[in-house]
């Protein structure tokens, strides 16, 4: 049993850190149609139904976390296969998000819990929310950071936010455990009819650092989500997965304290 409380464990905190980075990557955004033009992420000023994002999360040494996300908008379900590194060798997971429930699944799943995808109830927010952010970020709304700079590079542009002395915690430490005072960079970056085609936010800490990044890869591609079949789930329960995210270097990740300082940035 070992063995699956450590799979287990990676996964979920992954899972967890997925759902906080899209909101905190998407909640410095802003709807706006643009104009029309010929990128092959334009939006043309409506909402995507679907899109592929490939996450990448790092210590800034040699830990790091890569997943490749498919979001449905329109029926608010989410699937994603993520690349953990285990103790000897790295693992492959397929993560879906779906129903109110969350499901995970790898290669020896099976052997390690008795059934090839642990299943546990998860309420996942409006996922059509976020699309509308993904349409045009109105990055002159952004405020409270201490530097801010803006760079080019053909179609694309991206801004650059920096905030000093920013408390910080870890993402298994309990409620209102600081681990210190840290710097955090927060850049976004946009297409030439101004859609969202990348994000990313570092803080780094006095001993630490923690890298977060979303890249767009499409928009509006197919992405249907189905349910593994019940008599193939092992169901566990929320007192069990809290028990779970302790086991694993991922919960050292560097967030900010207050995550509101990001949630807020587009309201001021």
């Amino acid at each position: 049993m070992a063995i699956s409380r450590k799979t287990g464990a990676a996964v979920l905190a992954v899972v967890a850190t997925l759902l906080t980075v899209l909101g905190v990557v998407l909640a410095a955004t802003d709807a706006n149609p643009g104009g029309s033009t010929t990128d092959n992420l334009a939006l043309n000023g409506y909402p995507p139904r679907t899109a592929e994002i490939q996450f990448v999360i790092s210590t800034g040494q040699t830990y790091s976390v890569n997943a490749d996300v498919k979001v449905n908008f329109r029926t608010n379900a989410i699937e994603a296969m993520v690349q953990v590194p285990l103790v000897f060798s790295g693992a492959t997971f397929d993560v879906r998000m779906l129903n109110k429930h969350l499901y995970v699944s790898s290669s020896n799943m099976a052997s390690a819990v008795g059934k090839p995808w642990l299943g546990t109830a998860m309420n996942l927010p409006a996922l059509f929310n976020y699309s509308l952010e993904l349409v045009k970020p109105d990055v002159a709304l952004i405020s409270g950071f201490d530097h801010e700079s803006v760079t080019k590079s053909g179609d694309l542009t991206t801004y650059t936010f920096l905030r000093d002395n920013v408390a910080v915690s870890r993402l298994g430490s309990s409620k209102g455990a600081l681990a210190g005072v840290g710097k955090l960079v927060l850049s976004i970056t946009t297409g030439k009819q101004g859609e969202a085609t990348a994000a990313a936010v570092t803080i780094s800490g006095q001993n630490s650092e923690t890298s977060i990044s979303a890249t767009v890869l499409s928009f509006n591609k197919p992405v249907h989500v189905v349910a593994p079949p019940s008599s193939q789930v092992k169901s566990v329960t929320s007192h069990f997965i809290r028990g779970l995210l302790g086991a694993t270097p991922i919960t050292s990740l560097l967030i900010p304290a207050n995550l509101n300082l990001l949630g807020s940035t587009h309201l001021n």
